[in-house]
């Protein structure tokens, strides 16, 4: 007589089992995710604060702003070395929006050698001519820099990220401010890299949306100091 073979297989409740783990380790994974964002986005919130902090102790300890206040000799006069800076406009206000986040002789790239020069943040300022010294970067990566009169803060100065997700950028202003990002101290809107703002406060628009095709473009968040 042939011998019948008993024939392998999963029961229901082994399937169950195996489905329940699946479950457990995806939601811990994308728990770690949401943890990984989250953390982020305090150390955007760092950054930013680190920024203000910075161009508050310049101020205090030169009796002008970063950029603004320098002269050809600025260099020489605060003991930093020989190469002359572009002298700034001392007017209050830390260079114009065309040139936020654009490397060159103007206020917003002597602004931030100022800073590394004078030890508030990090940074090269040695690593050649004064304008060619790029901006430092944020926690996700993008570049950080201040400027004045973006997003409609007329007369004010700023402290601008750029290159965030819509999510990131959502957060610190729902954390931060009014959530709304064309109004309240903190700005954004979807502006192509380098990201310099424009002068005129942002339409209500997609900045804050997180799908894949909105962040195609990244958004530039500016903050009042």
């Amino acid at each position: 007589m042939k011998s019948l073979k008993k024939q392998g297989g999963f029961t229901l409740v082994e399937i169950a089992i195996v489905l329940v783990i699946v479950g457990l380790l995806l939601a811990g994974v994308l728990k770690g995710q949401e943890l990984i964002e989250n953390s982020r986005i305090s150390n955007l919130a760092k950054d930013m604060d680190s920024m203000n902090a910075a161009v508050a102790s310049y101020k205090e300890r030169y009796r002008g702003l970063p950029g603004d206040s320098a002269t050809a000799t600025t260099n020489v006069e605060n003991g930093w070395g020989g190469t002359a800076f572009t002298a700034g406009g001392n007017d209050g206000l830390i260079g114009v929006i065309g040139t936020t986040f654009t490397v060159g002789a103007n206020e917003n790239t002597m602004a931030m050698v100022s800073l590394m020069y004078s030890g508030f943040i990090g940074g090269n300022p040695a690593a050649g001519l004064p304008a060619a010294i790029i901006r430092p970067r944020h926690a996700a990566d993008g570049a950080i820099a201040v400027s004045s009169g973006a997003f409609g803060f007329v007369g004010r100065n700023v402290v601008c990220l750029n290159g965030l997700s819509g999510k990131a950028a959502g957060a610190l202003d729902r954390r931060f401010d009014d959530g709304n990002p064309s109004t309240g101290t903190i700005r954004a809107n979807r502006i192509a890299l380098p990201g310099n703002p424009l002068g005129v406060a942002p339409a209500v628009a997609t900045q804050y949306a997180e799908d894949a095709a909105s962040n195609a473009v990244p958004v530039t968040l500016c903050q009042q100091i």
